[in-house]
């Protein structure tokens, strides 16, 4: 058996580290809800379905790419729901699913959380970018 040197077994480390964080649900997650637009698009969905105008309205900031790249991630991971409606024009709607209903906690406590305690954050960023000079 050969022996690793210190070097290969960090760098064996780093791997197994690699593969834990991209499988980790925590991760997939935070990196989903972390998106620029989610949490917005989620709150937007909250009081029921909203036609995409509506959305777009609701998340000015957001171009028409974004809020499609946004939405078509949210029904991929089955926490929006796309329904089409045929009419002259189709009519499309989107709406929370159970599984994204479930997350709206978890939005609103992350929510809560950051307006009670950014001026905190401020602050010591603040303090922090001071001393660094």
């Amino acid at each position: 058996m050969a022996t690793q040197t210190a070097a290969e077994r960090r760098q064996a480390r780093a791997v197994a580290h690699r593969e834990f964080v991209r499988t980790c649900p925590t991760q997939r997650l935070l990196d989903r809800i972390g998106d620029k637009w989610v949490t917005l698009a989620i709150a937007a969905l909250r009081d029921g379905p909203r036609r995409y105008g509506e959305l777009g309205r609701d998340l000015a900031g957001a171009s028409q790419k974004m809020l499609t790249q946004t939405l078509r991630a949210l029904e991929r991971d089955g926490l929006v729901a796309r329904v089409v409606t045929p009419a002259v024009p189709v009519r499309v709607e989107y709406r929370l699913t159970p599984l994204g209903e479930s997350l709206l906690p978890v939005v609103h406590a992350i929510k809560g959380w950051a307006e009670a305690h950014i001026d905190e954050i401020d602050n010591a960023r603040a303090d922090y970018d001071r001393a660094a000079v």
